[in-house]
């Protein structure tokens, strides 16, 4: 059953990947960052992610990657493309220029949207 459906619960380690039940991470490393890219929207297919818009290839998913981010804001942003519920990220090492790094997160999730751009602040009940 694809993950869209029946989301990987923590802990698990689906397809290669790492789950926390909450963020779905998995990595594809081929030989050219096309041929990354190629496999990353196949698995997104295969999952149930048709209805998530993607740059259309490997070019328009590079304009995505910030070149002119300083090393201070390299630790702090993702490069990347981003739209809920999927991040591709970009490997942070430059020897790395092939590999792409995917997160798909949990839309069953408490809160998700919220979490999804890092807004979610938990509310004191009192």
């Amino acid at each position: 059953m694809p993950i869209k459906d029946n989301f990987p619960e923590a802990g698990s380690n689906y397809m290669e990947g790492q789950c926390d039940g909450w963020e779905y991470k998995t990595v594809f490393s081929g030989s050219s960052l096309k041929g990354s890219y190629d496999m990353l929207r196949q698995f997104l297919k295969e999952e149930g992610y048709t209805d998530v818009p993607l740059p259309v290839n490997d070019k328009e998913l590079l304009l995505f990657k910030s070149l002119e981010q300083t090393q201070q804001l390299v630790l702090y942003r993702e490069s990347g493309y981003v739209h809920n519920p999927i991040k591709i990220l970009f490997h942070p090492r430059s020897k790395k220029e092939n590999t792409l790094i995917l997160c798909i997160y949990n839309e069953q999730a408490p809160n998700h949207l919220l979490r999804f751009h890092g807004v979610y602040q938990e509310i004191d009940s009192k």
